[in-house]
């Protein structure tokens, strides 16, 4: 129905972005909304799903058609819902979840939330051979040496923006404050934050 919308960005918060056009304000879900801080009053274009289900709606949106094409194949699989697809593509890694899947890796699969062991054996069942082709074209950023690099904040306010998200994608009080104390003693951006704390709890 939606292939995307282009707008301005209006607000940035934990669970999702506000995109105007043409006097509507769009709420749309992403799997990190802080990637998009910065951006504030610019003109940005998202690439977006319309869910619907039976008593729930939504639009969740995405940088390219590929991170898209890659939340519509997660939601294919059952057991998966769109906050567990999201949870997966905040993970920014996309080819370590197309390798584990290619290898049949389920240790790794359950450490994303809501995912078990019959939940990834079915990701395994239902997509394995079926991702490689996308994943090239995936976060452009995993390939540029530059993206990596720490962007500075203030700290203190970047962190408990970063833990509101990372609560937001069905990670526990538990599992967040034991990687706290290490990321407390860096100084980032809110989206830094949370692509450090996503890397620590696939650990």
């Amino acid at each position: 129905m939606f292939d995307f919308i282009s707008g301005k960005l209006e607000y940035v918060g934990p669970e999702y972005i506000v995109i105007e056009n043409s006097g509507i304000g769009w709420q749309i879900a992403t799997p990190n909304p802080f990637a998009y801080a910065g951006k504030t009053g610019t003109s940005v274009t998202v690439y977006v799903y319309h869910y619907v289900r039976q008593d729930v709606m939504g639009l969740f949106g995405f940088s390219s058609r590929e991170e898209k094409t890659l939340f519509t194949k997660l939601l294919s699989v059952s057991g998966i819902g769109p906050k567990g697809a999201l949870a997966i593509l905040a993970f920014g890694e996309p080819v370590q979840v197309v390798q584990a899947i290619e290898n049949e890796d389920e240790a790794f699969l359950v450490k994303f939330p809501g995912v078990g062991k019959k939940t990834a054996r079915q990701m395994i069942l239902d997509l394995k051979g079926k991702l490689q082709h996308i994943t090239p074209n995936l976060f452009p950023d995993l390939f540029n040496p530059e993206a990596g690099k720490p962007v500075p904040g203030s700290g203190s306010w970047e962190f408990e923006e970063a833990v509101l998200a990372l609560k937001a994608l069905g990670y526990s009080e538990r599992e967040i404050n034991r990687i706290s104390p290490e990321l407390k003693k860096e100084n980032l951006s809110t989206d830094q934050y949370i692509k450090k704390a996503l890397q620590r709890l696939m650990k």
